[in-house]
């Protein structure tokens, strides 16, 4: 027989046991537990536009104090577009917590159950993962055959392709229209971009490499551009589509005076642009320029030269930025030539500007 002080201690031993069970169990499925993010009513699928706009709903499983839903909307152009504005990314998750808000249409549509802080970006060529910011995320297609996709239209030019954009976006704080026939190489092979007007409204021009040459230097021969407006802008630029407006990895050669005749008319820039020693002003002369970006861990060196090479032509400007230079990954080359809307003198007519060549040094 066992005695009954010792039956008592082994039952509470037992217990003790199956209590530090159930707990453990319950704090294992706490932390294999992983919010999720259902649609509960799903937009049609269409080819979208600013006027096209529908209703879009759905439910959180998890969520916590502070979290919000980023939409996105999936265009024929094959970007991805913040909702419902670009202004007003986020939507609020409600107590019960369901969520929902209007939508631009699109093919597709994407929820993000985001931290506070996270901001997202514009538009994204791939949508960002889980991680530095994201909890969850789910994406539907739109109800209905899925609209057609735009061909993009490529060009070769210099060695490289090069992918015409052909849809709007912003620029410079500015709303632009982008349409891939103002971009174009002629029988030499030079690039040329155009800002045309069609009816009342601009349109633009830029094109992107379609890959990521990273660490390097970058040389761009550009004909005269004294003939430009004060509010055009010609920008020579690296910028990662899939990053934050934070983090676009984005370093500038901007040739613009911004509406104003009294400012230069050229800048390099490591952004943010708004931290004033990030921003080089200098003076572009007429004629034939070479501008360069050389580009390494942790400093960037700007530089331009008149004529059609960097080495033995006369010096315009030359810069060494080694605060807030970004680390290569993701980035690609842009060339755009816009319309910058809140200067002092607007746009009046129509203007080319004319690539000679581009170079990439590893």
């Amino acid at each position: 027989m066992i005695p009954p002080n010792r039956l008592g201690r082994g039952r509470a031993v037992l217990l003790i046991l199956w209590i530090c069970i159930c707990l453990n169990g319950c704090r294992s499925g706490q932390s294999d537990f992983k919010p999720s993010i259902e649609f509960t009513k799903i937009p049609a699928a269409d080819v979208g536009g600013p006027e096209k706009m529908d209703m879009i709903e759905g439910r959180v499983n998890g969520v916590r104090a502070g979290q919000q839903i980023v939409l996105y909307a999936k265009g024929t152009d094959g970007l991805w577009w913040v909702q419902p504005f670009t202004e007003r990314p986020f939507t609020k998750i409600q107590a019960d917590s369901k969520w929902k808000t209007t939508i631009h249409l699109g093919s597709d549509y994407a929820a993000l159950l985001v931290d506070p802080g996270y901001t997202p970006p514009d538009t994204a060529e791939v949508l960002p993962s889980v991680g530095t910011g994201i909890v969850a995320f789910a994406v539907v297609k739109g109800k209905g055959p899925a609209p057609q996709q735009l061909s993009f239209k490529t060009l070769r030019f210099s060695g490289y392709d090069w992918m015409a954009r052909s849809a709007a976006t912003f620029r410079g704080g500015s709303p632009n229209s982008f349409d891939s026939a103002n971009a174009w190489t002629d029988e030499n092979g030079a690039l040329h971009l155009r800002i045309a007007k069609n009816q009342d409204k601009w349109t633009c021009a830029e094109v992107k490499l379609t890959r990521s040459l990273g660490y390097g230097t970058y040389l761009f021969t550009v004909r005269d551009v004294s003939h430009l407006e004060p509010s055009a802008v010609l920008t020579l630029f690296t910028w990662d589509d899939t990053g934050t407006e934070q983090k676009r990895n984005e370093l500038d050669i901007e040739i613009s005076r911004w509406g104003y005749r009294r400012n230069d008319n050229a800048q390099y820039v490591v952004q943010p642009y708004y931290i004033p020693t990030n921003v080089f002003p200098f003076t572009v002369p007429s004629g034939v320029a070479t501008y360069s970006i050389r580009w390494t861990p942790g400093e960037v060196t700007f530089s331009t030269n008149l004529g059609s090479g960097n080495t033995g032509t006369p010096v315009v400007s030359k810069h060494v930025f080694t605060s807030g230079v970004p680390s290569a990954g993701g980035d690609a080359v842009h060339i755009n030539l816009y319309v910058f809307g809140t200067g002092e003198i607007p746009l009046t007519k129509e203007t080319e500007v004319v690539v000679e060549k581009f170079v990439y040094l590893p």
